[in-house]
C-alpha cells in the first residue's frame, strides 16, 4: 500500500501506519534475540567443553590435558585417528616438491566427546575453505530419500524380510581424492611431523570428499551385482530367490555412510563374496 502510495486513504489510513511501527518493534526483539544467541555460542566455543567435560582445540591442547588428568584418553583417540588416516596422504621426499598444479592447505584435527560413552574423538580434517570454486558436478553427492525408506520397510513386512543397518567406518577415504591439493603433516604424526604430503584419499573437510565417496561407493555396489533403482538413484537392488524358491529383490539404501539392507537371510549373505 505504501509503495502504491495509497497508504493515505481513508480505508488504510488508520491502520497502516500503526502495524508497521509494531512490526518493527517485533523485528527488532528477535534480532535483538539472535544476537544473544549467537553471542551465547561464542561464548560456549570459548569455554571448549562437551558434557561437562573440557575439549582441547589442537594437538598441544591434548596432551596437557591428558597429563593433567593422569590419563591418555586423548592423545589415544589421536593416535587412532592417525592410524586410519595415513593412507590418505602420499609423503613427498626431502626436498622434493608437489606436483605442478596442486595447491597447499591446511590440515587440523577437531576434537569432541561421544555422547553415549562420553569417548574422546579425535577427526582430521582438511581446510576445504582453502581451495578455489570447484563445480558442482565434483561436489553433489545425493542421498536416499525418506519415501524411498519407508516404501523398501513396507517392502520388507510384506515379504518377511531381514532388515540390517550399517555404518562405513573412515567411509571418506576410502574414496580417491579428486582436488589437487597437498599439506604439512601436524605434530599429531610424530617423526613425519612438518613433511609435505599430497592428499591422495577423499579426506574430511574437502569440498569434493561427499560426491568423490558417493562415487567410490556406487562402482563398489555395481562389483557386487546391483544396479540403481531408476526412481532413487541410492536404492541399489540385486535378483535373488528365497529358500523357498520365490524371486525377490535385495535392497541397499545408502545414506552417505550409513547402510540399509533387506534380505531373506542377512547373517548367511554376510559371507558371501557375491
Amino acid at each position: 500500500m505504501i509503495k502504491c502510495e495509497i497508504d493515505h486513504e481513508p480505508a488504510f489510513n488508520w491502520w497502516v501506519r500503526p502495524v508497521l511501527k509494531r512490526r518493527a518493534k517485533i523485528v527488532a526483539s528477535v534480532r535483538g534475540r539472535a544476537k544473544l544467541a549467537r553471542d551465547k555460542t561464542k561464548g560456549y566455543n570459548k569455554r571448549t567443553s562437551q558434557f561437562g567435560i573440557e575439549v582441547p582445540r589442537t594437538v598441544a591442547e591434548a596432551v596437557k590435558l591428558d597429563e593433567a588428568n593422569g590419563n591418555t584418553l586423548w592423545q589415544d583417540s589421536i593416535a587412532k585417528e592417525v592410524e586410519a588416516v595415513r593412507v590418505a596422504f602420499k609423503k613427498l621426499r626431502d626436498g622434493e616438491r608437489a606436483p605442478v598444479g596442486h595447491q597447499w592447505i591446511r590440515c587440523h584435527m577437531i576434537f569432541s566427546i561421544k555422547k553415549e560413552d562420553f569417548r574422546r574423538k579425535a577427526r582430521l580434517v582438511a581446510g576445504g575453505h582453502m581451495t578455489g570454486d570447484v563445480p558442482p558436478s565434483l561436489t553433489y553427492a545425493s542421498v536416499v530419500s525418506r519415501d524411498t525408506v519407508r516404501i523398501a520397510l513396507t517392502m520388507a513386512a510384506l515379504n518377511d524380510l531381514s532388515v540390517k543397518t550399517a555404518d562405513i567406518q573412515n567411509a571418506y577415504i576410502k574414496a580417491p581424492c579428486t582436488e589437487k591439493v597437498y599439506t604439512t603433516l601436524g605434530e599429531e604424526f610424530g617423526e613425519d611431523a612438518g613433511k609435505q604430503a599430497v592428499i591422495v584419499r577423499a579426506l574430511y573437510g574437502l569440498k569434493s570428499s561427499g560426491a568423490a565417496f558417493r562415487n567410490h561407493l556406487a562402482e563398489c555396489m555395481r562389483h557386487l551385482g546391483y544396479v540403481p533403482c531408476e526412481a532413487d538413484p541410492d536404492l541399489w537392488m540385486k535378483p535373488a530367490v528365497r529358500s523357498d524358491g520365490f524371486e525377490y529383490w535385495e535392497y541397499a539404501l545408502l545414506y552417505v555412510d550409513d547402510v540399509l539392507a533387506i534380505v531373506e537371510h542377512l547373517e548367511a549373505d554376510a559371507s558371501r563374496k557375491s
